[in-house]
């Protein structure tokens, strides 16, 4: 599946490829309508601008190895491996170019936003698509969600460069997948029946599989973790896959690999 471009700069808000019906379908969502209704198609995109290129374009720092390989720093959360493995390499790579970012764990539901130098911001549950699998289906940005099955309501795996929008209530999101029109938002608690709020203050992330596709994250995380990190620039958000390898997803490596080859030489 093809990774969207976002727009150079925070304040060039609109995906100039994505059909209309993927922001009206988030959009529609976000604003508290129900999950069944038909969502209400934004204004036609504003012109082409200038896109910022992908990591791989940038100009990297050289790779540090032997004992000072830099890390990510948790702090005093406790990640899973593949987690730490992503964001590991992230940091001693440089793949997130000078910006700050996200790894989102799938298998334990887990969100952790980091600054540009790998520095954990703040951790928190989320809440992610009800089907598992790690491939958006094609064209699902353009359907109406009266017509997403209940199996196609995956969160896509890979690397997305992400920026902040609003929706037409006026209230922030994160876009991460816009083709697939999948964004992390603070939570919607509209429907009682979903329990959503409930869900994430679980303590199992098996019952946290309920959404469309999109990342929900408790409304005081995002105002105070994720929309100042993302406040004055574009970034990168990392979502692991669990179907397959993060390995085969991003390309990744394991640091210590790095050190014990330099240990030995």
């Amino acid at each position: 599946m093809e990774r969207p471009t976002v727009a150079d700069r925070v304040h060039a808000r609109t995906h100039p490829t994505a059909g209309p019906w993927a922001r009206g379908l988030l959009l529609a969502a976000l604003s508290g309508s129900p999950a069944w209704a038909e969502p209400v198609v934004a204004q036609p995109p504003t012109p082409l601008v200038e896109q910022r290129p992908l990591a791989s374009a940038l100009h990297l720092p050289p790779r540090v190895v032997g004992p000072h390989a830099p890390r990510a720093h948790f702090g005093q959360s406790e990640p899973s491996r593949e987690a730490r493995h992503v964001a590991d390499w992230v940091v001693d790579s440089g793949d997130n170019g000078g910006m700050p970012f996200v790894v989102v764990d799938k298998v334990d539901a887990r969100v952790f936003v980091f600054d540009a130098r790998g520095h954990l911001q703040g951790a928190a549950s989320a809440l992610l698509g009800l089907a598992i699998g790690d491939e958006a289906v094609p064209g699902i940005g353009q359907r109406k969600l009266s017509s997403i099955r209940p199996e196609e309501r995956t969160t896509s795996a890979g690397r997305f460069v992400a920026t902040q929008d609003r929706n037409l209530q006026g209230k922030e999101i994160l876009w991460v997948d816009y083709d697939a029109a999948i964004s992390l938002h603070p939570v919607i608690t509209g429907h009682a029946t979903e329990r959503r709020a409930q869900r994430l203050d679980s303590p199992s992330p098996l019952d946290n599989r309920i959404s469309y596709g999109c990342i929900n994250v408790p409304v005081q995380f995002y105002k105070d973790v994720v929309s100042p990190a993302f406040r004055a620039t574009d970034g990168i958000v990392y979502v692991l896959p669990e179907t397959r390898s993060a390995r085969e997803v991003f390309g990744s490596y394991d640091v210590a690999d790095g050190e014990q080859r330099q240990a030995v030489r």
